[in-house]
Protein backbone atom coordinates (compact mmCIF):
# COMPACT_ATOMS: atom_id res chain seq x y z
CA UNK A 1 0.00 0.00 0.00
CA UNK A 2 1.58 3.70 -0.75
CA UNK A 3 1.84 6.00 1.56
CA UNK A 4 0.69 9.69 0.92
CA UNK A 5 4.56 10.18 1.55
CA UNK A 6 5.84 7.95 -1.34
CA UNK A 7 2.34 9.26 -3.32
CA UNK A 8 4.07 13.09 -2.97
CA UNK A 9 7.09 12.01 -3.51
CA UNK A 10 6.15 10.32 -6.99
CA UNK A 11 4.43 13.52 -7.73
CA UNK A 12 7.81 15.58 -6.93
CA UNK A 13 9.90 13.29 -9.41
CA UNK A 14 6.95 13.74 -12.17
CA UNK A 15 6.85 17.64 -11.79
CA UNK A 16 10.28 18.38 -12.00
CA UNK A 17 10.50 16.41 -14.89
CA UNK A 18 8.00 18.95 -16.44
CA UNK A 19 9.91 21.94 -15.00
CA UNK A 20 13.00 20.66 -17.10
CA UNK A 21 10.64 21.21 -19.98
CA UNK A 22 9.65 24.92 -19.39
CA UNK A 23 13.81 25.81 -18.69
CA UNK A 24 14.47 25.16 -22.43
CA UNK A 25 11.15 27.88 -23.16
CA UNK A 26 13.44 30.55 -21.88
CA UNK A 27 11.72 34.10 -20.75
CA UNK A 28 8.09 32.83 -21.98
CA UNK A 29 8.31 30.30 -19.50
CA UNK A 30 9.71 32.25 -16.39
CA UNK A 31 6.19 33.12 -14.32
CA UNK A 32 5.16 29.25 -15.05
CA UNK A 33 8.19 27.65 -14.24
CA UNK A 34 8.24 29.83 -10.81
CA UNK A 35 4.88 28.89 -9.83
CA UNK A 36 6.45 25.47 -9.96
CA UNK A 37 8.98 26.03 -8.39
CA UNK A 38 7.07 27.20 -5.20
CA UNK A 39 4.62 24.42 -5.28
CA UNK A 40 7.84 21.68 -5.11
CA UNK A 41 9.05 24.00 -2.74
CA UNK A 42 5.69 23.66 -0.16
CA UNK A 43 5.29 19.88 -0.66
CA UNK A 44 9.03 19.63 0.01
CA UNK A 45 8.48 21.90 3.15
CA UNK A 46 5.57 19.67 4.04
CA UNK A 47 7.08 16.27 4.40
CA UNK A 48 9.96 17.73 6.59
CA UNK A 49 7.80 18.97 9.03
CA UNK A 50 5.56 16.01 8.88
CA UNK A 51 2.49 18.19 7.84
CA UNK A 52 0.08 15.87 6.81
CA UNK A 53 -2.64 18.76 5.85
CA UNK A 54 -0.10 19.98 4.15
CA UNK A 55 0.84 16.92 1.91
CA UNK A 56 -2.70 16.74 0.82
CA UNK A 57 -2.53 20.16 -0.03
CA UNK A 58 0.29 19.85 -2.20
CA UNK A 59 -0.53 16.54 -3.44
CA UNK A 60 -3.20 17.43 -5.16
CA UNK A 61 -1.64 20.90 -6.27
CA UNK A 62 0.92 18.93 -8.36
CA UNK A 63 -1.37 16.52 -9.49
CA UNK A 64 -3.04 19.35 -11.64
CA UNK A 65 0.27 20.17 -13.35
CA UNK A 66 0.91 18.93 -16.54
CA UNK A 67 3.22 19.77 -19.67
Amino acid sequence: METLVDALQKETVRVREVLEHYQPIGIASMLGAAFIEQDLRAADAAVMNGDVAAMLESYETLKQIEY
